[in-house]
């Protein structure tokens, strides 16, 4: 557990994503922990480990307070709300049914958006470069805050998070994208782990009161996912962010359709199918952006004619 801990914290470290929507599938196939005790466990772990991805993301002043404040403001009592509604579905059997159908809901919903997000980028890094949109951020910027989309967002996140235990960082992160456009990629990374530290918090507090906390599985998730975000966290600097993510993605479509009772044969087949199928889709809406079909390639374009407009120096 704390082995495979430690990789799920690096995954957060890089991305500020797949906490609970890697964590607690794993607990679940690989270790056999029941579903809610699967999700206790994981947010207690989260409540640990984001803290430090928080702060050191502070410390870089990529975390915007003011978007924060608001996303607390829906997500903690939302949290509660989720874990309540736990309690109120009666057996445990049907606690349970539920937690894993609406685990595999939540899963699947946060590989969509992590598609949408990269989506929205390519749209954006190609408006950019051909000049009918504007240039990409560079500085932080300054817009305006919008309040009640914000605690919107933060309440269907702190649901998401009291049910599932996932929400913390795909789903909100996404949300954010869609609510302040002009954030940049650390920023929203940044803001989003900021927001999770009390959301986590309040879903484990929840868990906990209610006795569904085993601390047998907390204390090796702790133990893994520490060091493994502090990992993830200084590799975030050199490695693409976006290769993560799709291999994040990937492990998201495939933990929601085991969690919603697909057939092993028929996850593996789907899963072939869109390991095939999504590079070539990706490469020809690049193409129709006016990109090169492969990002390292179209990398070197774009250092190449950066470097032909430079001016020469005439200086002897």
């Amino acid at each position: 557990m704390a082995i495979a801990a430690f990789g799920v914290g690096i995954c957060v470290g890089l991305t500020g994503m797949g906490g609970g929507a890697l964590m607690t599938p794993i607990l679940v196939f690989f270790f056999n922990v029941p579903p809610l005790a699967a999700v206790s466990s994981d947010l207690l772990s989260s409540a640990v480990m984001k803290p430090v991805g928080s702060f050191m993301h502070l410390r870089q002043k990529t975390s915007n307070l003011q978007i924060v404040k608001w996303l607390i403001i829906g997500s903690v009592p939302a949290a509660f709300c989720g874990v309540l509604i736990l309690k109120l579905l009666g057996t445990s059997d049907t606690v349970q049914n539920f937690i894993q159908t609406a685990l595999g809901v939540a899963l699947l919903l946060s590989a969509i958006l992590l598609v949408v997000r990269a989506y929205l980028r390519l749209l954006e890094h190609a408006r950019s470069r051909s000049g009918s949109g504007p240039p990409l951020p560079r500085a932080r910027p300054s817009m305006p805050i919008r309040p009640l989309p914000t605690i919107m967002l933060g309440v269907i996140g702190g649901l998401l998070v009291g049910l599932t235990s996932v929400g913390s960082g795909s789903i909100i992160i996404i949300g954010l994208m869609v609510i302040y456009p002009g954030l940049r990629a650390s920023q929203l990374v940044g803001t989003d782990l900021a927001q999770a530290v009390p959301l986590v918090i309040a879903a484990a507090v929840g868990h906990a009161f209610f006795g569904d906390l085993q601390w047998g599985v907390a204390v090796p998730l702790i133990i893994g996912s520490v060091p493994g975000v502090l990992i993830g966290s200084k590799l975030a600097a050199v490695l693409a962010g976006g290769v993560v993510r799709r291999a994040l993605a990937f492990v998201l479509l495939g933990s929601g359709l085991k969690m919603l009772g697909l057939g092993n044969t028929s996850t593996i087949v789907l899963l072939i199918a869109v390991l095939l199928i999504a590079p070539a889709m990706w490469m020809l809406a690049r193409r129709r952006f006016g990109l090169h079909p492969l990002a390292s390639v179209q990398r070197k374009i774009d250092l190449e004619n950066k470097a032909k407009s430079k001016p020469p120096n005439n200086s002897s």
